[in-house]
């Protein structure tokens, strides 16, 4: 199967470093990032689980949860966490996923049906499509999918600065432009027409062209 913005987060049970969850109910009424890894004890990775470790404050501002997943078993998962901190030096307190069986990676449209049914033996670069960043709104339904080559390491400021748009758009009847950050102009949504644009944004906008009606971001 293969993952579809707007459609219901698949749901699963799955042992990780903080004890077996069901993945619903672990989300709650928040949002969640499921983060993937192809293996353990890989050099991008490890780089990378440090990273998202050190930015999780910034995520618990945002009421969003964080899980990593790799096809590895949990056990070595506690192992791997080791290196993290002292590659990294920030500690994974975020749950990371053991997929041994491989079950969530076909569930998320990582591998194929017939990868098998065990991570023992696999390489990296048999998983190497186990690299997506899954981002999950508080109804449990996909809202953005990024997948990585392994060669590229992900650029967390960019996943955070994704989640602030969709946090903003879920929200607000706007768009973010290009570039986008946080506190910057916004563009009403093409949805909005002008008569209700004057009732959300009382204020007025710049129209450049007729269909791009620029706003300071909505607050709140």
């Amino acid at each position: 199967m293969s993952i579809q913005i707007g459609q219901a987060a698949p749901d699963f049970e799955a042992d990780t470093t903080q004890g077996r969850i069901r993945f619903h109910e672990w989300i709650g009424d928040g949002w969640a990032i499921l983060f993937s890894h192809p293996k353990d004890f890989t050099p991008v990775c490890t780089t990378e689980l440090g990273t998202m470790a050190g930015l999780k404050p910034e995520f618990d501002k945002r009421n969003c949860k964080i899980i990593g997943l790799s096809v590895d078993p949990v056990e070595s998962h506690h192992r791997w966490e080791g290196d993290i901190a002292e590659v990294t030096g920030h500690a994974v307190t975020y749950p990371m996923i053991g997929d041994p069986t491989l079950e969530v990676s076909k569930l998320y449209g990582m591998l194929p049906a017939d990868a098998g049914a065990s991570s023992e033996g696999r390489t990296a670069a048999a998983n190497q499509t186990v690299r997506v960043v899954v981002f999950i709104g508080p109804v449990k339904q996909v809202k953005a999918y990024l997948a990585y080559p392994m060669t590229a390491g992900r650029n967390f400021d960019e996943i955070l600065r994704l989640l602030d748009s969709l946090q903003l758009t879920a929200k607000h009847k706007v768009a973010t432009p290009a570039n986008w950050t946080r506190g910057q102009d916004v563009i009403i949504a093409g949805s909005v027409s002008n008569e209700d644009a004057k009732v959300l944004f009382p204020k007025g906008w710049k129209e450049p062209k007729p269909y791009i009606r620029i706003v300071p971001q909505p607050r709140g």
